[in-house]
């Protein structure tokens, strides 16, 4: 086609026809399509005719201040700031460079195109009363005095007229927002902490305060002008970071599952305290476990024996790198948390306690924290301790302290409540029972998917979880045990492998932790816990806790804004679990009600009896969250609530 002088039609631009292409351009497409290499090539004379960028005015935006604006995609916490209207947006670059041999110039969501160097910052568009980019491309806006989401139309490039600019959609169209019954446009979202994070780990460790910062992504098939990672290669690996970008997004699509539909919804699971649900990675590997490697372990010279023996011994090591053990030989397999504790039980406990002698435990137990020390203490003579809470769901550490004595051999307690979410002071009660020489046993099943766990540094004695809570499969437990410890207990159980040499008068026994593994253990399942913990490992349990930290404040938030629930377990230090009860409805008729609207959660008393019951009630529904769960997985559970006190059973 001719350029020679410039085109009065005003489908043209520059001289260039942009109504057809040849009948097959440069980039193959059929005849009456435009040349996407004409576009590019005119987006770029465009820009490179724009005035220096240095010629526009700066945005000054004023100090951030300590109020965290959710992000409805990352949940990063993002500083809240006002600038005016006039400086909402910075100048774009006077250039776009090209990244590739067939530049293009993209419809592109969220205002950020690829190629420019210094894209708009989130932090120019965060504001109470404003809306927050997303942390990924899809055109969504959260408005951050809001729990609904508003959806805006992408940014695009528009070709104009001979006459006019080329120019950018306006990004902030007239919009309205779903009403929300009774919202409170300036309350703001109250500070609930979760696992372990305070103060703030960029406040003590200058080297990783990148995990303060909003990731900033571009569309697939674009290429993103980030940073090198921060993280040093060195960094200490108990800190659990990750050089990976934490994208719940990309993460959901991990979990095949969330893509199921009940009662003709999209499941929201939100029973994650139950137990939690799967990645690909996991299922692959269980799959890739039967379909290559199935064989039992230890004790065959063939091909298979070894391989299975190879994979189950890997997933202890990883499990000891998990827990950050010294030992893999201080990492038993068991059946899953419940089968741990009654292992220490009927083992060192059998062995340890006698008559007279004290065992204390809290109010905050599941049942397998009080049962086994219950039968223990019937079999011994022993007396059970309970340590009190306060109305808030947290151990009264006063009366904890009157608790122990020279008489108290064991100290037993959960480190995160499974029905209230309470995150204990482990390492200070530790220490307090230590200072009596009593052994301490720390149930980790609702800890280890929130938080990074170190049993170096807590000083624990025993630590005991399952895998199906921490997106492992079920069938698989761990217990850590100190080696001089093991070392010293006998066995709970007889069989095969975990003997050394047998006889009709005498047994030896394997060291640990053969010892404590006796028969076929599960070992296609202990091979899918190591599969998750590598998950898990590649994403980073401080990423992990930081996201879920934001979600627990921001459904907090919401959940007290409807008239008649009650949260039950109001701890300063939490970790996702958000029980509650609600004025004039059943427990079961509030899951009933849920489940229909394809969310699950949790109704009924938790195996957590006795600590529920200091509430004064008998059961609550329990919304419990993991990392895959969104803000907007929270919304849908606050408006089916709102439904339900409305009288309606449908949304």
């Amino acid at each position: 086609m001719s350029t020679s002088e410039p085109d009065k039609n005003p489908s043209s631009f520059q001289g260039v026809d942009l109504r057809t292409a040849s009948a097959v351009g440069s980039a193959g497409l059929p005849a009456g399509l435009p040349d996407p290499e004409i576009l590019a090539r005119m987006a770029n004379e465009f820009f490179t005719a724009l005035p220096p960028a240095e010629a526009a005015v700066p945005v000054a935006l004023p100090a951030a201040t300590t109020e965290p604006v959710a992000n409805r995609a990352g949940l990063a916490s993002v500083p809240a700031a006002t600038p005016p209207a006039e400086e909402r947006f910075r100048a774009l670059p006077a250039t776009l460079s090209s990244t590739s041999a067939s530049p293009q110039v993209p419809a592109v969501p969220g205002g950020i195109l690829s190629g420019i160097s210094d894209p708009l910052s989130t932090a120019d568009f965060t504001r109470p009363g404003t809306f927050s980019f997303l942390d990924d491309a899809r055109p969504l806006f959260a408005f951050s005095n809001s729990t609904w989401p508003v959806a805006l139309p992408a940014q695009t490039i528009k070709i104009p007229a001979e006459s006019e600019l080329l120019a950018l959609a306006d990004p902030f169209p007239a919009f309205s927002l779903p009403p929300f019954p009774e919202l409170r446009p300036d309350s703001a979202v109250p500070q609930v902490p979760g696992a372990p994070l305070q103060p703030n780990l960029s406040d003590i460790l200058p080297g990783y305060s990148f995990l303060n910062e909003v990731r900033q992504l571009v569309p697939a098939g674009t290429t993103a002008a980030t940073e090198p990672s921060k993280t040093p290669s060195d960094a200490p690996a108990a800190l659990a970071l990750s050089s990976q970008p934490f994208d719940v997004l990309a993460i959901r699509r991990d979990f095949p599952i969330l893509e199921e539909r009940v009662n003709g919804k999209p499941l929201i699971w939100l029973d994650n305290a139950a137990t939690t649900q799967k990645p690909k990675s996991v299922i692959g590997r269980l799959s890739h476990f039967y379909s290559h490697e199935n064989s039992n372990i230890h004790r065959a010279a063939h091909e298979l024996a070894a391989r299975a023996t190879d994979a189950y011994e890997a997933a202890r090591e990883k499990v000891r790198r998990f827990l950050n053990a010294s030992s893999t030989k201080e990492i038993l397999f068991v059946r899953g948390a419940t089968e741990g504790i009654n292992l220490v039980a009927q083992s060192w406990g059998r062995q340890n306690i006698r008559k007279d002698d004290e065992i204390v435990i809290t109010w905050l137990e599941h049942h397998a924290n009080i049962v086994p020390w219950q039968m223990l203490c019937a079999e011994a003579g022993a007396r059970l301790r309970v340590a009190p809470v306060d109305d808030s769901g947290q151990v009264l550490l006063d009366e904890y302290q009157k608790l122990l004595g020279p008489k108290t051999r064991l100290v037993s307690f959960t480190q995160v409540s499974n029905a209230l979410g309470t995150v204990t002071p482990a390492r200070e009660m530790i220490e307090m029972a230590h200072r009596y020489g009593a052994k301490v046993l720390l149930d980790g099943a609702q800890a280890v998917s929130h938080m990074h766990v170190d049993v170096q540094a807590y000083d624990c004695d025993f630590y005991v979880f399952s895998g199906h809570k921490v997106f492992a499969p079920t069938g698989i437990g761990v217990v850590f045990g100190k080696l001089d410890i093991l070392e010293q207990t006998q066995p709970w159980q007889g069989g095969g492998n975990m003997i050394l040499d047998v006889t009709f008068e005498k047994t030896t026994y394997q060291p640990a932790p053969g010892r404590f593994e006796a028969g076929t253990g599960n070992i296609a399942d202990a091979v899918g816990l190591g599969a998750a913990i590598d998950y898990l490992e590649r994403i980073g349990m401080v990423n992990v806790s930081r996201y879920e930290h934001d979600l627990l404040a921001y459904a907090t938030d919401g959940l007290q804004r409807i008239p008649g629930l009650r949260l039950i377990g109001t701890a300063r230090e939490k970790a996702g679990v958000l029980s509650f009860v609600l004025d004039g409805f059943r427990t079961e008729d509030v899951g009933t009600a849920l489940n229909r609207q394809g969310i699950a959660v949790r109704a009924g008393h938790h195996c957590a009896q006795p600590i529920l019951r200091r509430f004064g009630v008998e059961s609550t529904v329990r919304p419990s969250l993991a990392l895959y769960n969104t803000c907007e997985d929270i919304d849908a559970l606050i408006a089916a609530i709102w439904n339900l006190k409305q009288g309606h059973t449908s949304l």
